[in-house]
């Protein structure tokens, strides 16, 4: 019978690569314990973010390579803890929210709201809990994204219970008034609107809370990047020149404002033909890609321009939630799984970790 050393067991460890952090586990600081006896190794993994969809494989990878290091009988135990990561300077985590993930575009039309809540979506089946916050005062879309209808409810008169749909936590100016109200608000009251769907929202323990963002670099972009904590950015584009170029605007402007880019996202990236299955690139080639390389950011990943997408969005049954087993949704939980990683390995947030002082006159 062989027993294998700790450091033999990190030697066998250290030629496993994340293949979401870039490092290998042991670099990446996921291996937690590590037990030897006799022929026996039991090994805990915790990752940094939700992968429900990778962790059996991880497993069994861990355990056929300390198995070929000479262990009798591998045990390995991947499982995760998301933590609450740095924010702006000024600002600190909000309570009940651990990290806020801004989704944006520079423009209209490229689909980032179907991408907002298939990622979110794709979050909450990794094993995250999620909620959704609709930005876009003037033209709300995820209630009819997410099939819910109805005004959410208040328990006290002053604050507001998340409508709750597909497992996910939704807030939107749109469960509060009728689908075809315009709203005409100058941008004070459209800033206030949005920064009380955030604050007087009951959410529950959320490790995420996806922002979907309106268009542009505007009156809500500058209010969420300067009043609400966000851990980091997710730019979509379409490969389309007048895309990329409103794109590079929204990046540009959370670096200036000092929200990490954790990667863009090309959606419509290629058309595939539902009668022939010919490839076609209508909207350009690669265009995604060579942004995302130019501003030194990632490139997340690249969803088709699928009829199904645009279909189960407009029904209420975005394809994550509708078709779970698809290629789609494998993209779209690709793409989580990166975007979580990468905010996985910045900067923890103390603060909430620390008690309040409170003076008082007795």
């Amino acid at each position: 019978m062989v027993q294998l050393t700790e450091e033999q067991v990190e030697t066998a460890l250290k030629q496993i690569q994340d293949p979401y952090l870039g490092k290998d586990l042991v670099a990446g600081n996921t291996v937690k314990k590590i037990e030897t006896e006799g022929g026996k190794v039991n090994i805990t993994v915790k990752l940094g973010y939700p992968a429900k969809g990778v962790t059996n494989a991880l497993a069994k990878q861990i355990e056929a390579k300390v198995g070929e290091a000479g262990a009798e009988h591998v045990q390995a135990d991947v499982s995760w803890q998301i933590e609450a990561h740095t924010v702006q300077k000024s600002l600190k985590p909000l309570e009940n929210i651990k990290n806020i993930i801004a989704v944006a575009s520079g423009k209209g039309g490229v689909g980032k709201s179907t991408t907002a809540v298939n990622l979110a979506l794709a979050l909450s089946m990794e094993g995250a809990t999620v909620g959704m916050l609709d930005a876009d005062i003037y033209g709300p879309s995820q209630p009819r994204m997410l099939g819910v209808s109805g005004q959410p409810e208040s328990s006290d008169g002053k604050s507001l219970e998340p409508m709750v749909a597909h497992g996910l936590q939704a807030m939107s100016i749109g469960f509060l008034i009728d689908e075809e109200t315009p709203m005409i608000w100058r941008g004070p009251m459209v800033t206030q609107a949005l920064e009380q769907l955030l604050n007087d929202t009951c959410w529950r323990g959320l490790d995420y809370l996806v922002v979907d963002l309106p268009p542009g670099t505007g009156d809500v972009q500058l209010t969420l990047a300067q009043k609400i904590p966000v851990s980091g950015a997710i730019i979509v584009t379409t490969p389309q020149d007048i895309a990329l170029l409103d794109a590079r605007k929204g990046l540009k402007m959370f670096e200036k404002v000092e929200v990490p880019v954790l990667g863009v996202v090309e959606n419509m990236s290629i058309h595939i033909c539902s009668k022939c299955g010919h490839e076609e690139a209508i909207f350009g080639q690669g265009g995604g890609q060579r942004m995302a390389e130019e501003s030194g950011v990632d490139i997340l990943g690249a969803l088709p321009l699928d009829i199904k997408i645009r279909e189960q969005a407009d029904g209420g049954n975005p394809s994550v939630a509708m078709m779970p087993d698809s290629r789609i949704a494998e993209i779209y939980r690709e793409i989580a799984r990166k975007a979580a990683a990468k905010l996985a390995v910045q900067g923890k947030d103390y603060k909430a970790r620390f008690p309040k002082i409170v003076i008082q006159n007795t």
